[in-house]
């Protein structure tokens, strides 16, 4: 081979000088994009075309239980392809974007032991981010939930005049979320809407130390959190699926609907807790908050085992009672917020240039 074309393989200076780079890494693939727009079919399909293990990336398919609620491939969808961090985590835990990665990184390598193809699968791109990354935010920001912790309501003031309330106090419990992209847009991509607790650590840490969470590391580092590098641990085939806000919204309506028939109620019935708290764990899971008034209504003030099973059975029921019916409209009213908060949450997905985040 010519000397010019050896020179022209190894160093690319139009991508960084880093193909040969490229060429020395284990290749995993990771499929990215909204709920409902087919990541994990897509996956398993490809496993008809290589030897693929699946490693699931869906910040709440990684806790057991809400099998139906969370959309969890089934084992018939599986098709035999094997799945890794789905189901596996105590419902109650918190798991971070730390977590995460440190239970991957040992799955990828072991993957690639055997010769497969570690393929990646969700929409949490935070999760993904963090594998991809050189450091976590939340790695700095942990020492301060002590002193930040006692800090009252009222001193939550912020740039450009924001006022922001005890959010775990609030019934919407998305303004938290929202008063953090507004203050740090690039902290709040990296939290889940849904994690109240750390969205309220990262305004406290502003509370009390007056520093964007997002500049706790210096210079180029926070802007640069979770884009893929020459020094990335493996090289990475991103994929990203997309299709049309409608269209997905159409798919979300007939998905929640297809789940109240699949045993959704049952689901919600069985992790309802009063008192519960959603700010970790699987509850966080769009769908359990958004019954929490009906099911207070529905249930009566003492339960037993012997009564759970007619309530859990005449759960479904209450949809074909009369429409003024004042349990059925509370019942319909969740579910609709079901689907509303679903395609708020696949808007945010998609408004994120996922690509953009993590290619830099």
């Amino acid at each position: 081979m010519p000397r010019e074309s050896v020179s022209a393989m190894s160093v690319n200076r139009s991508n960084g000088g880093i193909d040969e780079v490229k060429k020395k890494k284990a290749k995993v693939v990771v499929i990215m994009g909204p709920t409902g727009s087919g990541k994990s079919k897509l996956a398993v399909d490809l496993a008809s075309h290589f030897p693929v293990e699946i490693i699931n990336a869906d910040a709440m398919q990684i806790y057991s239980g809400l099998d139906v609620l969370t959309n969890k491939v089934t084992v018939n969808e599986q098709k035999g392809v094997t799945h890794h961090l789905l189901g596996t985590v105590s419902p109650d835990m918190e798991f971070t974007a730390k977590d995460f990665r440190d239970s991957a990184i040992p799955l990828i390598e072991e993957i690639l032991s055997r010769n497969h193809v570690p393929v990646l699968v969700g929409g949490t791109n935070y999760y993904i981010q963090a594998l991809v990354s050189k450091f976590l935010l939340e790695d700095s920001t942990e020492d301060s939930d002590e002193c930040c912790s006692n800090v009252a309501p009222e001193f939550f003031l912020l740039d450009e005049g924001l006022d922001v309330e005890s959010i775990s106090g609030r019934d919407d419990l998305s303004h938290g979320y929202d008063l953090l992209k507004e203050l740090d847009p690039v902290a709040a991509n990296r939290v889940h809407p849904n994690n109240h607790r750390k969205i309220n650590q990262y305004l406290s840490l502003h509370a009390c130390r007056g520093v964007l969470p997002s500049k706790l590391h210096q210079e180029n580092a926070a802007e640069n959190w979770g884009c893929i590098d020459a020094s990335s641990r493996f090289d990475y085939c991103l994929i990203c699926m997309d299709a049309k806000t409608t269209v997905l919204d159409e798919y979300v309506g007939q998905r929640v609907d297809s789940m109240v028939d699949a045993g959704l109620l049952d689901e919600v019935y069985d992790i309802y807790k009063p008192g519960a708290d959603y700010t970790r764990g699987l509850r966080q899971s769009i769908g359990v908050r958004e019954f929490e008034d009906f099911l207070k209504t529905y249930l009566p003030d003492t339960s037993s085992s012997a009564n759970d099973k007619a309530l859990k059975e005449n759960l479904r029921k209450i949809l074909d009672s009369p429409k003024d019916d004042k349990l059925r409209g509370m019942l319909e009213e969740a579910i609709d917020c079901v689907k509303l908060n679903t395609r708020r949450l696949l808007r945010r997905q998609v408004s994120k240039n996922v690509f953009g985040e993590l290619v830099g």
